[in-house]
């Protein structure tokens, strides 16, 4: 708010200052107002403007719309503050912002290191699993220097036999024949052992008939470094075929989502397959990963749980050509029997998907895993339709893969669910038994007073034929017999 220089002193232009005292505001009483909307919004902004109309022209801003900018910086304000320390859920249970360790990455990756292991000779005796689990760059590595160790060890030896044999003081006589020609220092030993391992055979450096040590040299090498081949070859094909990437076409909803499905609150998550070759048996698991504590006393950290995903019915068997939504039936056997929307925004608690299958192109094993935190778990959400028809093929829309939508679920536990539509159940049972049991108590109510008739001096005895209206005098005015029955004026009013 711009105020005039005889108010207040010249200030810099972004200079923000608090209102404290104001005498002048006695001087001029129009500036009063000017300072007790002022001392609302809590600050004063003063530029050097020239002179201007009188002071209330100077306030252009609504009233409305200074208190929604109040309230956007206190709202601001409390964000931060609550945020440093605690969020609240939906229903104002306070929550300690603090980001749970997760087990099971969403890429699937298990975040577990192993320590303090001292059997670490068990990973030699399975060394080449061992070599297949390293990581690629240490693959490479261990691959590169297989084959320059033994290239080096193989030509030092054939160095050494031509220096002891005195090959290296003959390089000049024709007539000595060395153990290997044209080997005249160690680099030359070097390339004859490569030639010799890898079967090149150029032909410049050939082994003599004349040496029998390095006609055995030569067979060791040749074995050995058959033995190389096989070994390393063995471990990158492995390495390159392994099924671990065919994992990150099989993709899972971001989230999970808790609604109800034929009456009943089911636990719902989506899974895809991006490839258009499919998973050959394409198994679906579960697990609850949660801390417990027995009855005993003892404590369980990240205690495995069975979830049932349709293991009984055969649900859990799938054919994933198109996206499809896993369904957990929250029963009497699910860990989530007794959990209720409020119950969950308090728990701690991660849920592991897992799926494998057999990769159609290659036939190896693949498993794609994902996990979902307590704050991952939608209630009241449903996911929606991603599948249309088109012409001729049915057309997946990917784009909606992830989107869910709010409906309509009660807040209760399934357990309360339960309870609620067994109250329901008895109460029209026993409604409707009771309307069943009143027919003969209205007979016989009828029957009294028609045998009171005759007592009374009202008329005669009323005649009862089964399935036939009855004839009765005019003084017992009944209104009608419907299979034996009577019904007055006054026992359907009783009714």
């Amino acid at each position: 708010m711009a105020l005039e220089d005889s108010v207040l002193s010249p200030r810099p232009d972004s200079l923000s200052l608090p209102v404290e005292d104001k005498p002048e505001a006695a001087e001029v009483s129009s500036s009063a107002g000017v300072f007790n909307v002022s001392e609302e919004l809590g600050h004063v902004v003063t530029t050097e403007a020239p002179p201007s109309p009188p002071v209330l022209a100077k306030v252009n801003r609504s009233f409305q719309s200074k208190m929604a900018e109040r309230e956007a910086q206190a709202n601001q304000t409390r964000k931060k503050t609550q945020g440093a320390e605690k969020e609240r859920g939906r229903f104002g249970w306070a929550r300690t912002r603090r980001k749970r360790q997760r087990y099971v990455e969403k890429n699937g990756r298990c975040n577990v290191q192993h320590g303090n292991m001292r059997e670490t000779y068990r990973y030699l005796t399975d060394i080449f699993t061992t070599l297949v689990d390293l990581n690629w760059r240490c693959s490479l590595f261990v691959f590169v220097m297989a084959y320059a160790v033994t290239w080096l060890f193989f030509g030092a030896i054939w160095y050494l036999i031509a220096y002891c044999r005195g090959d290296l003081d003959h390089l000049e006589d024709e007539t000595w024949t060395p153990c290997v020609n044209n080997v005249n220092g160690f680099i030359s030993a070097f390339l004859f052992s490569i030639e010799t391992e890898t079967t090149i055979g150029y032909g410049h450096r050939v082994i003599t008939d004349q040496c029998p040590v390095g006609t055995i040299l030569l067979l060791l090498q040749a074995i050995l470094g058959s033995m190389v081949n096989a070994f390393m070859v063995g471990c990158m094909f492995v390495k390159i075929s392994q099924p671990n990437k065919r994992a990150e076409t099989l993709v899972f909803s971001k989230h999970a989502v808790i609604s109800l499905r034929d009456d009943k609150l089911c636990l719902m998550f989506r899974v895809g397959d991006l490839r258009s070759s499919h998973i050959v048996g394409a198994n679906m698991r579960a697990k609850l990963i949660k801390s417990k504590q027995t009855q005993e006393g003892e404590f369980i950290p990240l205690d495995q749980t069975d979830i049932s995903v349709g293991f009984e019915t055969g649900d859990d068997r799938l054919f994933l050509v198109s996206p499809l939504v896993i369904s957990h039936e929250i029963d009497t056997h699910s860990p989530f029997w007794d959990m209720s929307q409020a119950q969950l925004e308090k728990e701690d608690f991660e849920i592991v998907v897992i799926l494998e299958g057999m990769v159609e192109a290659t036939g190896m094993t693949c498993q794609a895993r994902s996990s979902y935190l307590t704050e991952e778990v939608m209630w009241g959400h449903r996911f929606s339709p991603m599948m249309s028809l088109a012409e001729g093929f049915f057309d997946i829309d990917y784009g909606a893969f992830h989107h869910t939508f709010e409906v309509d679920t009660p807040s209760c536990s399934a357990r309360e669910l339960s309870l609620a539509a067994a109250r329901l159940d008895a109460h029209l049972y026993w409604s409707i038994s009771s309307r069943l049991d009143e027919e003969p108590t209205l007979a016989q109510q009828g029957s009294k007073q028609a045998e009171s008739g005759p007592a009374n001096g009202k008329g005669g005895t009323p005649t009862f034929i089964v399935g036939e209206m009855t004839d009765v005098s005019s003084a017992l005015p009944i209104q009608g017999e419907l299979n034996g029955s009577v019904a007055t004026d006054q026992s359907v009013c009783e009714a």
